[in-house]
């Protein structure tokens, strides 16, 4: 694995084997942080990563200049990685050992961009996009971008921006204000 832009471009982080985790590919990240940059600026925001894993997309996001990165992930293991890239790197994470729903069923703390990126053959996705729209977890104009398999249409749900594909990897958007 390696963090394909910002201050820590090229950086190869080599992941321990036995993580049970699905990391997005180069490509899809390439493109995806292509679109963000246009989007957002990275210094003024607060990320909160769910389903995190392997920690890529936070380190990606950190490497560019975001200040405030909450991961989530219900792996001991994927948080023990992750806090030591965090140090060895010498990212501020706050890394959270949680179940994904229960974290934000109890979570109030609002965010200007959340990034999930579940198993692809979780049973209702679409949970995800309810809890954070229902709880009020984004600041206005904050994004939430979902990551899924090709079987899965969140198209239908409210606040749905729009859906970029890359290979397997597919990417839905979702704005709560209509300004883009």
């Amino acid at each position: 694995m390696r963090i394909i832009g910002g201050a820590f471009h090229g950086k190869i982080l080599k992941v321990p084997s036995g993580l049970p985790v699905r990391p997005t590919t180069d490509f899809a990240k390439e493109a995806l942080f292509n679109i963000l940059s246009n989007k957002i600026s990275f210094d003024e925001i607060k990320v909160l990563d769910l389903f995190c894993g392997t920690g890529h997309i936070s380190y990606e996001f950190a490497s560019r200049g975001v200040k405030q990165i909450t991961c989530v992930d219900q792996s001991i293991k994927c948080c023990g990685y992750v806090k030591s890239i965090s140090k060895e790197l010498n990212f501020n994470l706050s890394v959270v050992k949680a179940d994904v729903f229960s974290f934000l069923s109890s979570n109030s703390y609002p965010y200007d961009l959340i990034f999930a990126d579940p198993p692809y053959d979780l049973k209702d996705i679409a949970q995800i996009h309810a809890s954070v729209f229902n709880r009020n977890l984004l600041n206005p104009g904050g994004y939430l971008i979902i990551e899924h398999g090709a079987k899965t249409n969140l198209e239908t749900l409210t606040y749905f921006l729009e859906k970029r594909k890359y290979g397997n990897v597919n990417f839905s958007f979702f704005k709560k204000n209509s300004e883009q």
